[in-house]
C-alpha cells in the first residue's frame, strides 16, 4: 500500500494548520494511505507539548529508527554532498516502505533521490488536486 512520510517541515506546516498540507493528508487518508513520520523528523520538529501537536500524533504512525534504515541513512550521507542525518533517514524510511516524501525542503530531498531514486518528494505547496494526479499516477 501506498504510504506518505513526513518531514520535520511537513509536521511544522501541519501544526501551523497550512490548508495545503491539511488537504493532503486529508487526501492520503481518504485513499487509505498510511502517514508515517521516523522518531527523528518529530524530535526535529517538536518543541514542547501543546494542544495542537497532541492532536498531530494520533494521526500519524511514529517509526523508530532501526539498524536497517540507519545503515541506509549512513551510506546516502556518505555519497551525497551536504545530505542531513534527519533527511537520510526520512529518505531511508520512506524507500524502505515504498512511501513517497512530504517535505518543505524539496531541493535537499531531490539530492538525496540521487541515492533513492525509488522514493519520489513532493513539496508542500501543490494543490489538492495537483495531489490525486501525483497519488495515482504510481
Amino acid at each position: 500500500m501506498a504510504g506518505l512520510t513526513l518531514d520535520a517541515g511537513a509536521l511544522v506546516a501541519l501544526e501551523r494548520r497550512k490548508q495545503r498540507v491539511l488537504g493532503l493528508l486529508s487526501v492520503a487518508h481518504e485513499d487509505g494511505w498510511s502517514v508515517t513520520a521516523p522518531s527523528t523528523a518529530i524530535a526535529e520538529w517538536w518543541r514542547g507539548r501543546t494542544d495542537v501537536s497532541e492532536s498531530i500524533l494520533p494521526a500519524i504512525d511514529v517509526e523508530p529508527v532501526s539498524l536497517a534504515p540507519a545503515r541506509l541513512a549512513g551510506e546516502a550521507m556518505a555519497r551525497v554532498r551536504g545530505a542531513t542525518l534527519a533527511d537520510a533517514i526520512v529518505m531511508a524510511s520512506a524507500a524502505r516502505r515504498g512511501d513517497r516524501v512530504l517535505t518543505d525542503d524539496v531541493r535537499d530531498f531531490e539530492k538525496l533521490g540521487a541515492y533513492f531514486p525509488s522514493v519520489k518528494v513532493l513539496g508542500i505547496r501543490p494543490l489538492r488536486s495537483c495531489w490525486r494526479s501525483v497519488a495515482r499516477r504510481s
